[in-house]
């Protein structure tokens, strides 16, 4: 094992120290990019003329990269510099939204359908997101003080939260107003900026371990356990993702959109505090309590005739999945050495993509026997409530792992 060679580290004493405050900056840069382009491009397409089972492909082939790739961040974060990962990530993002843009003036020039254009720097997306989101979340997890890790991750994930809340609308906007060409240019600067404020992250040291893709270094065992929440409870809240608007089109319900904005802001209160709650109780109440909550806003959800329910259910999800994802990262990285916590990383998202893969294919699949029906969203919370039951069962596993990192 090769000994990190980096400048003087001292371990910070407070959560908003410079370190985490350009990495949280970077991150949703990076974040707000990504929102406002995904929430774009399946419009651009359309506007391209292309055809709506092509378009279903070129959204699906961000998640096949960004999986198959999160085999290969952790060893390389494990390896290599993490801030220079990272800064290829946002340059490989950066590469991608010009593709985007130029893709008519390509495949004019080249003779390749437009489309088969945008589903390459897709790729390209899909592997600069792997990359670039599991190195953010494990450089951040090097710049957080022991005693207050989970309070610190809640403080993260608030940059996401944000992203989601404000990233689509305001991207809608900006390309009204000047144009999908021009707003994936926009959309480049913004990765530009992203890269520069990245430049300014201070990494810890870290011991290097030779890059290799044995599967022990590309998932790690110790981490397993919070992977499996996160695929779990993704399975359902994936529903709400990708089906919501459709549920509240065929019932009637005006203003269904608000849901998300509602999610978003609460979800900026509740993860701090439930972060700070995580440290004086620990996961497994926390988690079990959050989990259920999940489960109960779908429920709610189809049973929802109007908007009131339907914010309401927005509301309890914040205090289920929306507190609950970022304590779920911080047992991954708690439960590894330091020099793991790329394949931690890496791991916990490959639960999260598998679950987001697998969720929508399930829902699919009863909603075309069932329709949009209460008991399809019932279906659909079921593995969330199987997550508490997973987390009551490994409650020993759970409370060696945040017992072995205050120790470490």
């Amino acid at each position: 094992m090769e000994k990190a060679k980096e400048t003087a580290w001292n371990p910070p004493t407070t959560i908003w120290n410079f370190m985490f405050i350009s990495i949280f900056f970077a991150n949703m840069a990076m974040n707000m990019g990504l929102q406002m382009s995904n929430s774009l491009l399946s419009k651009y397409a359309d506007s391209l003329g292309t055809p709506a089972a092509q378009v279903g492909l070129l959204g699906s082939s961000f998640a096949i990269t960004a999986l198959l790739f999160r085999f290969v961040s952790g060893p390389a974060m494990n390896a290599w510099s993490r801030k220079l990962l990272l800064l290829s990530a946002m340059g490989l993002m950066t590469i991608a939204f010009l593709g985007f843009s130029f893709a008519p003036n390509i495949s004019n020039a080249t003779g390749i359908p437009t489309i088969a254009v945008l589903i390459a720097f897709r790729l390209l997306q899909g592997i600069g997101n792997a990359f670039g989101n599991s190195c953010c979340m494990t450089i951040v997890s090097d710049v957080l003080p022991k005693n207050k890790f989970s309070a610190g991750m809640g403080y993260y994930g608030t940059a996401q939260v944000v992203s989601q809340a404000i990233g689509p609308a305001l991207g809608d906007s900006m390309a009204s107003k000047v144009g999908y060409h021009n707003v994936y240019i926009i959309f480049a600067g913004i990765m530009i900026v992203s890269i520069i404020l990245a430049s300014f992250v201070k990494t810890a040291p870290h011991d290097k371990v030779p890059f290799n893709l044995r599967w022990d270094n590309m998932v790690a065992k110790e981490a397993i356990t919070p992977a499996m929440i996160i695929f779990l409870i993704a399975i359902g809240y994936t529903s709400i993702q990708n089906f919501l608007l459709l549920y509240a089109q065929e019932r009637g319900i005006v203003g269904a959109g608000y849901f998300f904005t509602v999610y978003a802001i609460t979800a900026i209160i509740t993860r701090p505090i439930i972060g700070n709650i995580t440290e004086k109780l620990g996961f497994t109440p926390v988690g079990i309590t959050c989990a259920i909550l999940t489960g109960v806003s779908l429920i709610m959800i189809g049973y929802a005739n109007g908007i009131v329910v339907l914010l309401l259910a927005a509301i309890i999800n914040a205090f289920g999945y929306g507190a609950l994802q970022p304590m779920i990262q911080s047992l991954s990285l708690k439960a590894v050495s330091d020099e793991r916590r790329g394949s931690a990383s890496g791991t916990y998202y490959i639960g999260m993509d598998a679950g987001t893969l697998i969720g929508p294919t399930i829902f699919g699949i009863f909603a075309g026997n069932m329709g949009y029906s209460a008991i399809v969203w019932a279906i659909m919370s079921i593995p969330v409530f199987l997550s508490a039951l997973f987390i009551l069962v490994k409650k020993s596993r759970i409370r060696d792992i945040e017992t072995d990192f205050q120790m470490k």
